[in-house]
């Protein structure tokens, strides 16, 4: 007689299932969503509920399969309407993830971490950015961790203030542009000249004398502070100038590093060197490899990999373009719109500027 173990048709298997958690009044309550998909209706990504949740309905215990006592419900939530209270889950509840979702959310925050140290810093020798995997191999090197309780950039700071002490590597200058009156324009030179800026342009002919230039950081707050006495206003340009002409992108790799600056650690100065030699991050050659299937973006009018393509979606830069596409906008590039990003909340953000 054959032992066959007979499986319930009406199973739902929990390998496709993201479970997210709140306890209120003592009791837990858990919702199940299709995996990937609650960041993005926490980021208002998605707009459909119904492309959240696989159900709505409330449990006591997804894997379980134990539905929460209506009142329990009711007295935790103020209601019996379970979609409100799936909403209610979703916003406030906490993700349950894997030990591979969880390695997938931390590599992708890694990586946003060290994007945003290339566009905050230069080589100081050639005044160019480094690469995003040469970034990526000197946060190895100081053996850094991503924390997923703070936000990238404040964790981007910390990383470029221990880069600075091991390596050649400095923060990019803020170009600003000062203005005064022509009778106090001497007075805001001499203030220039205290703060070691380095100057652009200057336009002394009109009626609003304008001077160009670089300055590091950590002075902005000072600058707005002392130009009151000369009644001068200061504009962020760029919070990141880098040089405008000398080696491109894709032979920054194989620039030298100085050695003057490496004596501290010459084991990994001699890795670094060679990592420099050898790899390239020319986005144009690796998007003419034969044999690798692509998606177009429409929202950022671009190319992307497949295996890459779900990454992409949850960058900043595609966030930002969906954006800019839905208020019928054309779409920026990667560069334009960090830039455009960052000068939205260089104000708010100044506190992150200071060393």
């Amino acid at each position: 007689m054959s032992r066959t173990l007979v499986q319930p048709v009406g199973q739902k298997r929990l390998t496709n299932v993201a479970v997210v958690r709140l306890r209120k009044h003592g009791q837990r309550f858990e919702i199940a969503c299709f995996p990937n998909k609650v960041l993005s209706w926490r980021s208002r990504v998605e707009k459909d509920i119904d492309e959240v949740l696989q159900s709505h309905t409330v449990y006591s215990n997804v894997s379980k399969g134990v539905l929460a006592k209506s009142k329990d419900l009711t007295k935790a939530f103020g209601t019996d309407d379970l979609t409100q209270i799936c909403i209610e889950i979703l916003e406030k509840g906490e993700l349950q993830v894997s030990g591979k979702e969880r390695e997938a959310q931390l590599s992708s925050q890694f990586r946003d971490i060290a994007t945003i140290v290339m566009e905050k810093t230069i080589n100081p020798e050639t005044r160019r950015p480094y690469t995003i995997t040469m970034i990526e191999r000197l946060m190895h090197e100081i053996h850094f961790a991503v924390d997923p309780n703070l936000t990238s950039k404040e964790q981007a700071l910390k990383v470029i203030k221990k880069l600075t002490e091991h390596f050649p590597i400095k923060r990019a200058p803020l170009r600003v542009r000062f203005t005064a009156p022509k009778p106090n324009f001497p007075g805001l030179m001499e203030r220039i000249g205290e703060w070691n800026a380095t100057v652009i342009s200057k336009d002394e002919l009109s009626t609003q004398p304008s001077i160009v230039c670089e300055i590091e950081p950590s002075l902005l707050h000072s600058c707005e502070e002392r130009l009151k006495d000369v009644q001068g206003r200061v504009e962020v340009l760029s919070v990141s100038a880098h040089a405008e002409s000398g080696p491109s992108v894709e032979q920054h790799d194989r620039v030298e590093v100085p050695q003057a600056a490496l004596v501290k650690e010459p084991d990994a100065v001699a890795q670094i060197s060679e990592t420099m030699q050898k790899q390239s991050i020319s986005t144009e050659s690796q998007g003419n490899v034969q044999g690798k299937q692509q998606r177009r973006c429409k929202e950022c009018d671009v190319l992307v990999e497949d295996k890459l393509y779900r990454e992409h979606c949850k960058s900043g830069w595609h966030k930002h373009n969906y954006t800019r596409h839905k208020n019928g906008l054309p779409p920026l590039s990667q560069e334009e719109c960090m830039v455009e990003m960052e000068l939205a909340d260089s104000k708010k953000d100044l506190k992150d500027y200071d060393f």
